[in-house]
């Protein structure tokens, strides 16, 4: 009897991560409905409750980032390397997979370092236009890299390279109608809708942006469904509360039901992490970026810039989101020639069947170490 597939996933820190990592697991339960698939994480990170929802079970790993401001706070970083690197020997050690998935996060490199180093076949999902650190340096044993952008053989081996696109969330393309996300969000059915995405966790700048500007939703018969995390929710509600413009404001810390969300949306305001780009795109959604400054490499930026240079979304930039974001959002919203024309781009962009794709991959390795 052929010994069932058993696939290790590292994959978390934000849910640009953890999104991707879930979606291809979930494609491989798919195709192989008995695979044992076993997460590794970095403890205290939001996978840690995200992955067990999903229904699969995790590992957490001490492993922490690198502080680049504080050189002398990395004495203790370096020590949880060493633990997370013990530590993932022993599970792999213990699980004994067939092969290592690395999707982003701090646990991808002491887990798939440990992985080659055993002869196990390992795949690395780079999601950005620009490579990551980590991505970079795993690279090298790498045994297949899938990416989502052309011009990745600046950062890796050509002959790994694999262009897949990013793997979606697959609850994103189920047929509702926009009189249902109305009704799920009690939206205006009158009103033009935008919806504001910081990520899982919220975004401060794109909050401030819509906070500072509220008078330019009078009159406008627009509306905002925004998504503004689960720190800043209580003092939004606050300083709304007071505010005649909340009318028009419907407020989340966090939305689980994002097919609705984007159902309902006639153009959306994003960060540009590389996840929320594959989504947008797939959709078809007219989008204004504003790429988050805080990430390394300004990959956001590097992102955005993919779809402006195709016309296919709008960029402004953080320092300039304050003054510029809502009033710019409007304009567009209210432009139907402006919102034709991203769409129609931006759909180009999009690749679909992502996870399928690794998925064949996945299985090319496999085999291959089968034999």
């Amino acid at each position: 009897m052929e010994r069932q597939m058993r696939v290790i996933i590292s994959g978390g820190g934000t849910g640009g991560h953890i999104f991707p990592a879930i979606s291809i697991a979930n494609a491989i339960k798919l195709r192989y409905p008995d695979a044992a698939i076993l997460f590794v994480g970095a403890e205290d990170r939001m996978e840690m409750t995200r992955v067990p929802k999903a229904g699969y079970e995790i590992v957490g790993l001490p492993v922490a980032g690198f502080n680049r401001k504080d050189l002398f706070k990395n004495i203790s970083v370096v020590k949880k390397l060493i633990t997370s690197l013990f530590k993932a020997n022993s599970v792999v050690k213990k699980f004994n997979p067939d092969i290592a998935i690395g999707v982003g996060g701090y646990a991808s490199g002491p887990l798939l370092k440990v992985a080659a180093r055993k002869g196990i076949p390992t795949l690395i999902q780079e999601q950005n236009s620009y490579a990551g650190v980590t991505n970079k340096l795993l690279a090298k044993k790498a045994s297949k890299i899938c990416v989502a952008y052309e011009g990745m053989e600046a950062f890796f081996p050509k002959e790994k390279i694999v262009l897949t696109g990013n793997p979606c969330r697959q609850d994103l393309l189920s047929e509702v109608s926009k009189e249902e996300a109305y009704r799920y969000f009690k939206l205006d059915p009158m009103k033009r809708t935008i919806l504001v995405l910081g990520g899982s966790l919220g975004a401060r700048t794109l909050n401030q942006s819509i906070m500072r500007n509220l008078p330019l939703l009078d009159d406008s018969a627009v509306q905002i469904l925004w998504q503004c995390g689960e720190r800043y929710q209580y003092d939004l509600t606050i300083e709304l509360s007071n505010k005649p413009q909340a009318k028009d404001i419907y407020l989340h810390d966090f939305i689980n039901r994002m097919d609705l969300a984007y159902r309902a949306a006639d153009m959306v305001v994003s960060r540009a992490g590389a996840s929320s780009i594959s989504e947008l795109s797939i959709l078809g959604k007219p989008t204004v970026l504003i790429p988050s400054p805080n990430v390394a490499e300004d990959h956001q930026t590097k992102n955005a810039m993919a779809l402006v240079e195709k016309h296919a979304a709008i960029m402004v930039k953080d320092a300039d989101a304050p003054n510029e974001l809502l009033k710019t959002a409007l304009q567009i919203v209210k432009d139907d020639n402006i919102l034709a024309m991203l769409a129609k781009n931006i759909k180009t962009m999009a690749r679909h069947n992502a996870s399928e794709h690794i998925v064949d991959e996945i299985e090319k390795l496999v085999n291959k170490g089968k034999q």
